[in-house]
């Protein structure tokens, strides 16, 4: 049997432990998977692209648990009551090839998606971080907001969206949370000015250029989360040359994220060097630094290793059957007559049979 968790049950679990112990949780299991970064298949995504978006395939494994993760990105689905992400994914047993975890991975790859920013910004941010500019209030800005806040210490959130409702959402969303201040701005500019930290994570599939090199200030960490596809971007060029640029995973940040508009040769760094200690993190206090995140395939997997271990610690979810339970293995046929009528019984189909 296969467990599976639903978008409730995920809700459940944050409900139970809290959403920065689930950040934090979830945080650490990236970590340490990325620490472990020699002992995974790797690949760029797998996607098939369409005017309206991208629906991609994401898999890795290591020598004992394999994963994938679908997910689409359509901006403009809000528009017909949809997200604009929507995702699954499979953790499986490499030995036998068994699904142990079918799980949703919408509302995950949100928790995910702030809690690998925050495990970045811990080693490139400015320790007396305490203001981070988020512009892009949609469906993921409220869980950037909270792992800064609850994981780094952000005391003061200067929101910009080009959509009034989605920073009022975000607005009302964050509005009791102890300890943030919401302050919302007129432009990106304006949100900007005096960050510690800017975290961009729009939804729009077009080179864009949200933040320009006028905008920039010494001591800046740049959190570049919405470019993540061909075509698409956040950053002037100008922004990525101004500091150290690290990615996750750099044959796939060169294809979809902000260095895609950048020459081959343009100077990156992998995260996981610096969690190895083979290059450093921020050298000084007025260096700027760039994540330039995509989302890979790793973070996923250590999310599903981590929604497995919560699911089963506290009793969540339910079994199904996924895969065939089998008296013989190899009689596959049988399975056709669990549940299955004869059709020389059915109505109308007696005649047919002779």
């Amino acid at each position: 049997m296969t467990q599976f968790l639903s978008t409730e049950d995920v809700a459940r679990i944050v409900a139970a432990r809290g959403i920065a112990h689930v950040l934090r949780g979830m945080a650490g299991y990236i970590e340490d998977d990325y620490r472990r970064w020699q002992e995974f298949d790797k690949s760029a995504r797998s996607a098939s692209h369409s005017p309206q978006g991208v629906i991609e395939l994401m898999p890795t494994a290591d020598a004992a648990l394999y994963s994938f993760k679908y997910v689409n990105g359509h901006p403009a689905n809000t528009r017909i009551g949809l997200p604009t992400v929507m995702a699954f994914g499979v953790l499986a047993a490499v030995d036998t090839g068994m699904p142990l975890l079918l799980s949703e991975l919408t509302l995950t790859t949100a928790l995910r998606t702030a809690a690998t920013s925050v495990m970045a910004a811990r080693r490139l941010a400015r320790a007396d971080a305490r203001t981070m500019a988020l512009i892009g209030n949609g469906a993921q800005g409220e869980f950037q907001a909270l792992a800064f806040h609850h994981l780094l210490g952000i005391r003061s959130i200067q929101v910009f969206d080009v959509d009034p409702a989605a920073t009022e959402k975000l607005r009302r969303n964050l509005a009791e949370v102890p300890g943030l201040e919401v302050r919302v701005c007129a432009s990106t500019a304006e949100a900007a000015r005096g960050a510690d930290i800017v975290t961009t994570v729009t939804a729009d599939k077009a080179y864009a250029t949200i933040l320009t090199p006028e905008m920039l200030e010494p001591g800046m960490h740049l959190n570049a989360v919405g470019g993540d596809c061909p075509g698409k971007t956040e950053l002037h060029p100008d922004v990525l040359r101004s500091g150290r640029v690290f990615v996750e995973y750099e044959p796939q940040s060169r294809i979809e994220g902000d260095v895609q508009q950048m020459p081959a040769d343009f100077p990156v760094t992998e995260f996981w060097r610096v969690l190895a200690g083979e290059v450093p993190g921020r050298i000084d206090a007025g260096e700027i630094t760039v994540f330039d995140s995509v989302g890979f395939a790793l973070e996923d997997f250590s999310a599903l290793r981590y929604l497995r271990d919560q699911a089963a610690a506290l009793g969540m979810g339910k079994r199904v059957a996924l895969i065939p339970e089998f008296a013989d293995p190899k009689n596959l046929y049988a399975q056709l007559s669990h549940g299955v009528s004869d059709p020389c019984s059915e109505p109308g189909l007696a005649d047919a049979a002779h």
